[in-house]
Formats: C-alpha cells, sequence, structure tokens
C-alpha cells in the first residue's frame, strides 16, 4: 500500500505524517507526538480565531445594526470574548508545543497527556461557550452555551497547574552538556 500511495504521488515527494509515525525509531508515545498535536490544534485555532475577529471587525466597520445595536451589547461581549479566548488559548497551544520540544525527559507521561487533554478541551469549551452564548441570547442575557465557559476554565487551570507544578524540567541542551555519574 505504501508503494502504491508514494507511486501516486511520485517518487521525489516526501514522507507522509502517517509513514513518518510508522517509521521505525520514531516515537509514538512521549512529548513528541503530544507536540504534533499541539502545534497543528494551536495554529488552526488561531487562524480559525483570527478570521472569527476579521468577521467581527467587518460587522463593526460596516456599521451593521444587527451586531452594533444598543439591544446587541451582551452578543458583541460574548463574541469578542469568544475571539479574545480563542486567539489566546491557540496561542497557548503552540507555547505548549514548543515546551514540549525543549523537554528532554518528560516527567511522567500520565501528567503530560492529561495536561494535553485539559488543554485541547479548554480550547473547545472556552470559546464556543462565549460564541454560542451570544448567539443565543435572551433578554440581555447570554444563552445556555454560557455554561460551557467555566468547564473550559477549569480545564485549562488543571492543565496549566499540571504543566507548571510538575517537576523541574531539563532542557535538552543542559542534558547533553551533563556528565553521568559514571564518567
Amino acid at each position: 500500500m505504501k508503494t502504491l500511495e508514494r507511486t501516486r504521488r511520485g517518487p521525489e515527494t516526501e514522507p507522509t505524517t502517517r509513514e513518518v509515525a510508522a517509521a521505525p525509531g520514531v516515537p509514538t508515545t512521549g512529548p513528541v507526538p503530544l507536540a504534533a498535536r499541539h502545534w497543528s490544534w494551536g495554529w488552526r485555532a488561531l487562524w480559525a480565531f483570527l478570521c472569527l475577529g476579521v468577521v467581527l471587525e467587518a460587522l463593526h466597520g460596516f456599521k451593521d445594526p444587527a451586531y452594533l445595536a444598543p439591544s446587541q451589547s451582551t452578543r458583541r461581549l460574548m463574541w469578542t470574548l469568544a475571539h479574545a479566548h480563542g486567539t489566546l488559548l491557540g496561542l497557548i497551544q503552540l507555547a505548549f508545543a514548543a515546551y514540549l520540544g525543549l523537554v528532554a525527559v518528560p516527567p511522567s507521561p500520565r501528567r503530560w497527556a492529561w495536561a494535553s487533554g485539559l488543554l485541547l478541551a479548554a480550547q473547545g469549551l472556552l470559546p464556543i461557550g462565549f460564541l454560542l452564548g451570544g448567539w443565543f441570547i435572551r433578554g440581555g442575557d447570554p444563552g445556555v452555551g454560557i455554561f460551557l465557559v467555566p468547564v473550559g476554565a477549569a480545564c485549562l487551570v488543571v492543565s496549566v497547574g499540571l504543566i507548571a507544578l510538575g517537576p523541574g524540567a531539563m532542557h535538552r541542551s543542559e542534558a547533553r552538556g551533563r556528565k553521568s555519574p559514571e564518567s
């Protein structure tokens, strides 16, 4: 199957991510796959929420009454918060991916897995909660989607706590420069 795929793409093309991941010697657990996942989610989230910001700027720039009417202040606030939180969480995903690239030895694979999962959950729950809260407003109050926000915030707080309060991480440059006790 791999030869068939490579033949279709041509012999001079780079291997796919799946082919690289299946190659011998490429780790399937630990910081490398987690970093790749967070690089991907971070850039996609950054793009999506920056596009949302452009749409909000366009609604404001074209003076859309459905967006700028005084009765829509809750909607404006919720959608602005969705844009801001989504963009910031995309940057946090990228920072976590970069941090995983610096870690020489992960303190605990379980800790990394939990931190990763909770950070991804926060990426979805926080901005989507604000977006839905602004989409379905009732009498000046945010819609029921706003209840996703505290859950997302809790995921973010626990995830950052797992990352920050974990054992001190040794950087690769320090790990290379250290002498082993035997030498």
